[in-house]
């Protein structure tokens, strides 16, 4: 059993978590059990997620996508409240953190998808904001777009939407995952061939066609869930923590 308080102090400052100016509060959530020796990762703290957590026995559990986000009604009422009654009647406490672990370069959403596909990182697509989140690199060699299309699909589970724009061959990529798609005017103005992210908006059509650069949507949940287990895995590691990711797949 570890100290609660050891286990968030430790990842807060793995991920830096000061150093980015987010939409919700990175770190525990909700606190739960003092003591920590069953963990659960998963992308999104839903009421199915925290119902298998609790089907697990975990004392906490690690998301990307936690609470308390910049705008939402704050009152404790509806879907919300099913949720936390559920963490607070079974003493589970909630870690979340979103762009500190979009960002990590080796845990992070973004490096874990580039490890996935074998994309050799170059740099970033904001190149006058740190810490990055969007980030740019290239293959060894060059693949075609149905290749691409093949890689995506197999790496991800998931059909990835194509927006035709670019050449009959792909070598430089940029990409963000979950809702990155507002990244494919930097990824254009690098020269980039492709673009890929987790969703798409109306206009990124239109830019991916007349900027000359492919882009894919290969789905928010799907593109996101491999920091948040890698995660999981290297605290188990660090803590000797019983681990189990476990994915309440969504289709967006």
């Amino acid at each position: 059993m570890i100290a609660l308080s050891e286990i968030v102090s430790y990842t807060n400052n793995l991920l830096n978590i000061g150093a980015f100016k987010d939409y919700c509060p990175n770190g525990l959530q909700v606190e739960g059990r003092p003591q920590v020796k069953r963990l659960v990762s998963g992308v999104t703290a839903s009421r199915r997620l925290i119902e298998a957590a609790m089907e697990w026995r975990a004392d906490a559990l690690l998301v990307h996508h936690g609470y308390f986000w910049r705008g939402e009604n704050p009152s404790i009422i509806g879907i919300k409240r099913e949720r936390l009654k559920r963490l607070l009647a079974n003493d589970i406490s909630l870690m979340a953190y979103h762009l500190p672990l979009d960002a990590h370069p080796t845990l992070g959403n973004n490096a874990q998808l580039a490890h996935l596909l074998n994309l050799n990182i170059a740099g970033s697509l904001e190149q006058d904001l740190q810490p990055a989140i969007g980030l740019y690199g290239r293959f060894d060699e060059p693949a075609t777009v149905d290749a691409l299309q093949r890689r995506l699909c197999a790496v991800l589970d998931r059909e990835p939407l194509h927006i035709a724009g670019g050449p009959a061959t792909i070598q430089t990529v940029g990409w963000c995952t979950g809702a990155g798609q507002g990244f494919i005017e930097q990824a254009a103005a690098l020269k980039l061939e492709a673009y890929i992210s987790g969703e798409i908006s109306e206009q990124t059509v239109h830019i991916a066609r007349e900027a000359g650069i492919h882009y894919f949507a290969a789905g928010h949940h799907a593109t996101e869930r491999y920091g948040v287990k890698a995660l999981g895995e290297h605290l188990a590691r660090q803590f000797g923590l019983q681990h189990e990711f476990i994915d309440i797949d969504n289709p967006a």
